[in-house]
Formats: structure tokens, sequence, C-alpha cells
């Protein structure tokens, strides 16, 4: 159990939570890019990189390889794997936390055997006292699993308009105490899509919904940025990463519809270099301070609200 440094994950006191993962590993990506939205994966990444040596040690993965997958699994750290050894760790802690199960991973995807989301759903099941946030982009397999445990909170990613409309019809047939979605990274709006509105939130059940920005490295970016969606997004430095900034008349329509409806919004900090020049907007910046000289520029703070 690790301290993560996501914003959106909170122990119930509010304090900063934690990650855990019995999965690892995802199939639903082409070289590295995801295929929900083209854009580089991070946990590709460090899979690739410092956790590489840890992942292949792993022997514990599903022996029915899938018929499309052209690689080794034991070659392959990416390649998902079991550690069931992790949920112990969320089965001993007994002081209440908030924990990210599966980041490294999608925990719905096709590929994972019923027995491993059996057993996590078993361990959330008997500890309560926690809150364990979980997130897909496989919106169309949540059904056969609800409903799921009281302190599940049930989340899918969405990189555009399309996907939230793609979304938000399987939403309306799951039982969960906090039904959420996390528009991060946030890349592109589809104007042929339906509009995303209050009354549509509201009947898909979503209780709360995340903003963030596309990061990673500038070469990465860049390039994503202009062979994928054709330099339809603004590349900004923010804290000593790159960010792919999404329009703020996308981010104001999603809002928007959140403030009609009474759903909580939380705007990640990533969001800061498209906010700059948006200080005065009170539905997106709780507040700013001016720094000491006209050098330090402003400091913001966002909107970031948790469902009660």
């Amino acid at each position: 159990m690790n301290k993560t440094s996501i914003e959106w994950v909170k122990n119930p006191d509010g304090t900063q939570g934690y990650t855990v993962n019995s999965k690892t590993g995802c199939l639903n990506h082409d070289n590295g890019l995801c295929k929900g939205g083209g854009f580089p994966c991070y946990a590709y990444r460090l899979a690739n990189g410092r956790l590489k040596e840890r992942y292949l040690a792993n022997k514990n993965w599903d022996t029915r390889t899938p018929k499309d997958y052209d690689g080794y699994p034991n070659l392959d750290p990416f390649y998902p794997r079991w550690w069931p050894e992790k949920l112990e760790q969320i089965r001993r802690r007994r002081k209440p936390a908030g924990i990210f199960l599966d980041d490294m991973s999608d925990w719905m995807g096709d590929y994972w055997p019923e027995g491993w989301t059996r057993q996590e759903l078993q361990v959330i099941q008997d500890c309560p006292q926690h809150r364990i946030y979980t997130l897909t982009k496989q919106p169309q397999n949540l059904p056969a699993w609800s409903p799921f445990p009281d302190s599940c909170w049930v989340g899918v990613t969405c990189t555009s308009r399309r996907m939230i409309n793609h979304t938000l019809p399987y939403l309306m047939h799951i039982g969960a105490p906090v039904i959420y979605l996390s528009l991060e990274p946030f890349l592109a709006w589809d104007d042929f899509s339906a509009p995303v509105t209050a009354d549509r939130f509201l009947d898909a059940q979503v209780d709360w919904v995340i903003i963030g920005a596309c990061t990673g490295t500038k070469a990465n970016l860049w390039e994503y940025n202009h062979l994928v969606l054709n330099d339809s997004l603004k590349l900004m430095p923010w804290d000593g990463r790159w960010t792919l900034q999404p329009k703020i008349e996308w981010v104001r329509e999603i809002v928007e519809a959140c403030d009609k409806a009474g759903i909580p919004v939380f705007l990640k900090n990533n969001l800061k270099p498209l906010l700059l020049g948006h200080a005065e907007d009170r539905s997106l910046v709780t507040h700013y301070n001016h720094g000491e000289s006209e050098f330090d520029g402003l400091e913001l703070f966002l909107r970031q609200e948790l469902p009660k």
C-alpha cells in the first residue's frame, strides 16, 4: 500500500490516500498508446521503466492468452498480472483509508479471470471501514457486477464527449454508493455528439466529476498532439512537467451541467495553466492570491469538491 499523490484520492478524514494494485497491466493499448483516446499510457511507461524487473518476476498471469495477443507474457511487463498478496494489505489496515484500487491497470478489463475480480470485490465487502476508488474504461462490463459493495466508489474514465455519451447509459444500470466520471485526460470534443446536460447526468446517477489535463514528457505529448490530435490542444508546462490542456469551453460545459444537477466537481491542479487566464471565473477558481511582485504571478485555488 503506497501513499499516492493523486489529488482526488482522499482518506475519509480528508488526508491523502493510497494505491493498491492487486492487478497490473492492460491489453487495451497499442504499443503503450491507450485505445481509449490514443494517448501515451503512464502505467505502460512505468511498467517498462523502473517497475520492469519487479513485474517480470511475477509469473502469476492467466494462461488463457487472448488470441489477438501476439507477444509473450514472460517478456512483457505490462501483460496483465495478479498480485493477491496486495489485497491482504487492505484487510490488515484497520484505520479507515481511501484506496485507489488498480491504478496500474483497468480492473474491469475483459481479460481478467472472473475469480480474480470476485476476490477483489470480496475484500471490498469485508472492509467497510475503507473507501475504495475504482476506475475503468470498460463501462459496459459494470452492470454484470452490480450492485457494488457500500464502500466501493465506481468510476469511469472518459477522454471525450463521445466517450461520455457512450458511458452514461451503462451507469443507469449499476448500484454503487458513488458513481463518478474522470475526464482525465480530457482530449476531444465531438461537435456531432449529444451535448452534456444536467438531466443526462442525473438520469445516469452521476455523483461526482473529475476533470484534468493530459500529462507526460514534452516530446511524447508534442508527437501525440501533432500526429493524433492535429495540434488541436495547447502544449503547456506545469510543475516541472508538460500538459496538453483541454479547451476552456469544454470544461465550462461540463461544470455548468454539474452545477445545474448539484454534482460536485474536482478540477485537478494540472489545469492551472489553462485557468490562469480565467482566475475571475468563480465556477472554476475558488480564489487566488497575487504574488508579492508582478513577477510572482497568480496562485490559483481550483474548485476541488468531494461527494458528501
